[in-house]
């Protein structure tokens, strides 16, 4: 299958390279230090499932690559717009763009630029990021995808992209319920995300104060009652379920969303409590702990995102 991979960092690196290693047509779309290691060493996986190298190709034109089959859509919330323009040069007739992005709201993002039916919904669960120029570091999580049509009715392009993801050896499952597993991450991801780091501290120490192990299951129920304002089936223990992963975690345990706050990074607020204090708003759910969070970091992301541009904020 002809696949490009539109982000190409631990989630994008990791799955793609399993495609390239599995001999699938696959180019990464990069930048930089990364693109530039990639194109003269190849992409070394270092992964707790054993490592590997692959030669893939790798270009930051993603004209120069042409319409695809498959674009693994990896990059972090706040580039969904402005990546979503650049891949237009590779959308053709059957091309569909698979989503594994943090939040709820991307996907529509997408199919208000390239049109409706372009989107296939899916949901990683993965710990992986870029450890140097050109290598991906694994680390931990099941390294799965669930995937499927927005209404998880069954269809041939599942079928097809599934059996090209299990040929190369990845987790991968069409779901049944899309839309409840994208909101289930979701819900433990904002929490986890925002808690870790409003507070800098790692899940242990937030679970082992009573104060803040409430603040913490609080904004979960937040997000729960907004999604199934929203018309999502969340089971009536998902927040209970989601607090039980969080205890499972090493104490230390922090967020991708910590870690960029401490090295004054972007952040993924507006994905993720920005979009809970928003769909809020228009169904008429309270969701004041989530916008105590995302009013407490949106300035850092202000600030991130100046620093990116060359400008004060």
């Amino acid at each position: 299958m002809r696949i490009a991979v539109m982000g190409s960092g631990g989630i994008g690196g990791y799955f793609g390279g399993l495609l390239a290693a599995a001999g699938e047509d696959v180019t990464f779309v990069a930048r930089g230090a990364h693109l530039a290691a990639i194109q003269r060493d190849g992409l070394q996986v270092n992964s707790v499932a054993g490592d590997f190298h692959v030669r893939p190709k790798a270009t930051d034109d993603a004209a120069a690559i042409g319409p695809v089959e498959l674009i693994l859509f990896c990059v972090k919330s706040y580039d969904t717009e402005t990546a979503t323009e650049k891949i237009r040069p590779l959308v053709g007739a059957e091309t569909s763009v698979l989503c594994l992005q943090n939040g709820v709201d991307n996907e529509e993002k997408i199919e208000r630029i390239l049109g409706a039916g372009r989107v296939l919904y899916g949901v990683v669960h993965i710990l992986s990021t870029i450890s140097a120029p050109g290598v991906i570091a694994q680390t931990a999580g099941p390294r799965t995808i669930r995937f499927g049509e927005r209404d998880s009715r069954p269809s041939p392009r599942v079928d097809r992209i599934l059996a090209v993801l299990k040929n190369a050896k990845i987790n991968a499952e069409a779901s049944p319920r899309i839309m409840v597993d994208l909101w289930e991450k979701y819900v433990f991801i904002c929490a986890h995300g925002g808690v870790t780091a409003l507070t800098r501290l790692g899940i242990g120490d937030i679970l082992a104060c009573p104060e803040t192990a409430r603040f913490y299951r609080g904004v979960m129920d937040e997000i729960v009652a907004v999604g199934r304002a929203n018309g999502v089936a969340l089971p009536a223990d998902a927040a209970e379920r989601a607090v039980a992963f969080a205890r499972s975690l090493q104490p230390g345990m922090r967020s991708s969303l910590a870690h960029d706050l401490e090295q004054g990074n972007r952040l993924e607020v507006e994905a993720l409590m920005g979009a809970v204090v928003r769909y809020g708003a228009t169904l008429g759910v309270p969701t004041p702990l989530n916008f105590a969070i995302y009013a407490s970091l949106l300035p850092h992301h202000q600030k991130g995102l100046a620093a990116r541009e060359g400008r004060t904020c």
